[in-house]
């Protein structure tokens, strides 16, 4: 019988070795597997590069790896909340690299890597400081820079929705980047708010199929339905 529940997040993240590569869903602070992320920093996890369209505005999740230093990589679009100088700040004191990279960009980098493509061509980032060191290639009279394929060792995604098998489901603008995100790597662990029985979500509703999902776990206030 498959089942692919874990008991907590605290489970889950063991399978996290220092060093890591992870993508982790979210945009804002909405999708983001908050409850995972701070698992991994009650483990104890470190040195780790984090993939995220942004890092945790709040106060929860990602926010706790980072003031304590335990991410020394951040791959994002944007890195900054208005109010704080967190990332300014790490990147002063020399614990922290920071790539930026245009939103689409970022997520058709990520997309590349589940569709077995190495990288792509895109005018986006021409002429800017983005484009520095990158190949250079024109397509018809047009300038295209490249840019490959973002591989990581886990993606860490939120889903309103999950069965045992791994199916599933998404909140409105909580979905993002997250089902990408589990198209991309060998090993993708999935925070759901609500577990439910198989055949409880519409095929029609799945947009993340089990395939994609090796470990579910539920958050503290998941609720199970028949």
């Amino acid at each position: 019988m498959i089942n692919k529940i874990l008991a907590s997040p605290a489970d889950a993240v063991r399978l996290i070795p220092d060093g890591a590569v992870l993508l982790t869903g979210g945009f804002i602070n909405c999708g983001f597997a908050d409850e995972l992320l701070e698992a991994l920093h009650v483990q104890g996890t470190r040195n780790l590069t984090v993939i995220a369209n942004n890092p945790s505005v709040g106060e929860r999740g990602m926010s706790h790896l980072l003031r304590d230093g335990r991410i020394s990589r951040l791959i994002c679009s944007y890195s900054r909340k208005e109010g704080t100088t967190l990332i300014e700040d790490l990147l002063e004191s020399g614990t922290l690299a920071l790539e930026i990279v245009p939103q689409g960009t970022l997520a058709e980098r990520i997309r590349c890597n589940g569709a077995g493509i190495p990288g792509f061509y895109t005018r986006t980032g021409v002429g800017t400081p983005l484009a520095a060191g990158k190949e250079h290639r024109d397509f018809d009279g047009e300038t295209y820079i490249f840019e490959p394929a973002i591989k990581a060792d886990f993606a860490l995604i939120r889903a309103l929705r999950g069965d045992r098998w791994g199916n599933l489901s998404y909140d409105k603008a909580a979905r993002n980047f997250n089902p990408v995100m589990a198209m991309s790597t060998a090993v993708t662990i999935a925070q759901v708010d609500e577990l439910v029985d198989l055949g409880s979500i519409d095929p029609e509703h799945v947009i993340t199929p089990g395939i994609f999902v090796q470990h579910v776990v539920a958050t503290s206030v998941a609720t199970r339905k028949s």
